[in-house]
């Protein structure tokens, strides 16, 4: 599946968007303007000016949305809530090629909220993936412990897990743990 960059720096945000909610980071990491504002600089979001708590709380519920799509049980379901979110944001298509960055579309209306902006990009991003047929590269991870969200871009949608350093060696390290246990036991 052939992504272009602004898409992927787009699947990228609303991944890392969603796993900022308190029921996989144990707390709230979108808390408060501070911490909107690193997730703003983290992600490269921009056309992004002042902040206020009003900010916080928009974002908040574009966040809820956009795990809605993750969950979603078909494609048709992810379809109607994503052209809900996008129509709301009122998506303006311009072309650009601002921070050195070849020419590319930005889907969010020239001044528009930090919500709008990410329920347009974000929303467009995955989209396209919809309609590639794609949707099921949209995952949580596998491991019992953690529910993150990740966009499965492995050429054979084999990924399982958010991070295979951490969960992914961390069960394979318990799963050998215990085959020598048994082993041993045996």
């Amino acid at each position: 599946m052939l992504i272009n960059h602004d898409t992927r720096c787009a699947l990228d945000s609303v991944v890392d968007l969603v796993n900022t909610q308190p029921s996989i980071e144990g707390h709230e990491a979108l808390a408060d303007v501070a911490s909107l504002r690193r997730f703003v600089e983290r992600n490269r979001v921009s056309e992004v000016g002042r902040l206020d708590r009003r900010d916080v709380l928009s974002v908040h519920a574009v966040r809820s949305r956009f795990s809605e799509v993750f969950a979603a049980r078909d494609d048709a379901t992810a379809a109607r809530m994503l052209n809900e979110m996008i129509a709301a944001a009122g998506t303006t298509p311009r072309l650009t090629d601002h921070d050195g960055y070849d020419w590319h579309v930005h889907y969010f209306a020239p001044g528009a909220s930090l919500s709008d902006h990410l329920a347009a990009d974000c929303g467009m991003a995955l989209s396209f993936l919809i309609v590639a047929g794609e949707r099921e590269r949209l995952r949580r991870c596998d491991a019992p412990d953690c529910r993150r969200a990740f966009v499965d871009l492995s050429r054979n949608r084999s990924r399982r897990y958010c991070d295979s350093r951490t969960c992914g060696n961390r069960l394979h390290v318990a799963a050998y743990r215990a085959r020598r246990r048994e082993a041993a036991a045996g």
